[in-house]
């Protein structure tokens, strides 16, 4: 299949510190260059890469997610893609009718009227005028702002904007749509017609770039990511996996922390922590979890010398911080004291119980105290995962494709 989209080694360079005039008079061009001869050898202008040797392919047909910190150089790149920069070396190929919404009321005239802009925007792509004709009526429903549609948009709100100009985008039949941003703007309900319309968009064989901020969203429209930090390419892969990567660079952790050395491993003189680590249902480490599938906690621990009995515990925690929950392995082979040696403890997550997000772990070996627990090893802040809904069914979310709030979000058994 070709590639819809291509990128090769594009790069981006912008100067600080240095007013850069995009038109002028003659005499201000003339004595603006005088001024730098002048100042040549003075003074030193930093320099930053916003993009930095980018290269990949958007085939026909794929919905590719762009995911990164803030200033990582995704809206650059968009622009770079859509001609509204040009790139400081380095070329972008795109090949088919682009369709782009870079920001609120991206292609707008703000004197025209909503009706006006739709036809504006589309005679832009190329439409004739039947065509738009046709696709007015959904244009116009989908948006939810019939009332207004003879409306200057200037006299929009920054949410009518959005909803115009998303449906326009949607709705027009590019082969290629970039988006950035766009669920960032609108109410709860038009976010979830939002995705709802993408998902239809990337089912019907057309190629979208959709940059955004909601992990959810992107985990569910998009099979592939591209993660960038500081204008470079970091991590190409699978939804799942790229997302978990960015979620937990953020976090601070990872899905598995060891300590070879049994004298700087986390715990006292009767028991050390030597290992933590997340577990799929076959054992194998992961970084992101299906919420339809079990999820294990793998904790080995060597116990160094005759003492009171100990358990290991878990608390986990969600992307705010909350508690999801506290779980101790109640299991009478822990009631007596455990003899000397390794031992590895693994704790099971159902399916279908966590919710969709980052969840952090708190591990620690603990012993029964008088009025509370006695904590001898912790590995804390340390350890996290992603929990992903692929959006495939069977899960507590049923058809519905928005976020369900909540730390934990079982499936339950209905009479």
């Amino acid at each position: 299949m070709s590639a819809a989209i291509t990128a090769e080694a594009l790069s981006k360079r912008y100067r600080i510190g240095e007013l850069q005039r995009g038109y002028g008079t003659l005499r201000d061009t003339i004595a603006g260059a005088a001024r730098r001869i002048r100042q040549t050898g003075q003074h030193h202008h930093e320099e930053i890469w916003a993009l930095k040797d980018i290269s990949f392919d958007v085939a026909q047909g794929e919905v590719l997610g762009v995911i990164g910190r803030n200033g990582a150089g995704k809206s650059t790149l968009l622009k770079v893609l859509t001609r509204i920069t040009t790139p400081t070396s380095g070329r972008a190929t795109i090949r088919g009718r682009v369709s782009s919404l870079l920001e609120v009321g991206t292609g707008f005239h703000p004197e025209l009227t909503g009706r006006e802009n739709v036809f504006l925007n589309g005679a832009i792509l190329g439409m004739k005028r039947r065509e738009i004709i046709r696709k007015l009526p959904d244009i116009t429903e989908f948006s939810g702002i019939e009332q207004f549609m003879d409306t200057p948009v200037k006299r929009y709100s920054s949410g009518m904007y959005v909803r115009l100009a998303f449906s326009v985008a949607a709705h027009l039949e590019p082969e290629i749509m970039l988006v950035d941003e766009v669920l960032a703007v609108g109410d709860a309900e038009f976010q979830r017609r939002c995705l709802g319309r993408m998902e239809e968009i990337g089912g019907t064989g057309r190629t979208v770039l959709f940059v955004s901020h909601n992990m959810q969203a992107v985990a569910q429209l998009c099979e592939r990511v591209i993660l960038l930090e500081r204008g470079a390419v970091v991590q190409d892969g699978p939804s799942t996996e790229v997302v978990a990567q960015y979620l937990q660079m953020g976090h601070g952790s990872t899905s598995e922390q060891a300590w070879p050395d049994v004298n700087t491993a986390p715990g006292d003189d009767l028991v050390r922590i030597r290992r933590v680590r997340v577990v799929d249902e076959h054992g194998e480490r992961t970084d992101a979890a299906d919420v339809r599938r079990p999820v294990g906690i793998e904790i080995e621990l060597s116990v160094l010398r005759h003492g009171e009995p100990i358990f290991p515990k878990i608390k986990l925690f969600d992307g705010k911080g909350d508690v999801a929950f506290n779980a101790m392995d109640t299991s009478p082979r822990w009631s007596d004291a455990r003899p000397p040696g390794d031992y590895v403890a693994t704790a099971w997550i159902p399916g279908n119980l966590l919710n969709e997000g980052l969840i952090s772990v708190h591990v620690d070996v603990c012993s029964i105290g008088p009025t509370k627990l006695f904590h001898h090893a912790a590995a804390r802040d340390l350890i996290s995962f992603h929990v992903h809904d692929p959006g495939e069914g069977g899960s507590a979310r049923g058809q519905f494709s928005g976020q369900l709030q909540g730390v934990v979000r079982p499936l339950l058994e209905w009479t």
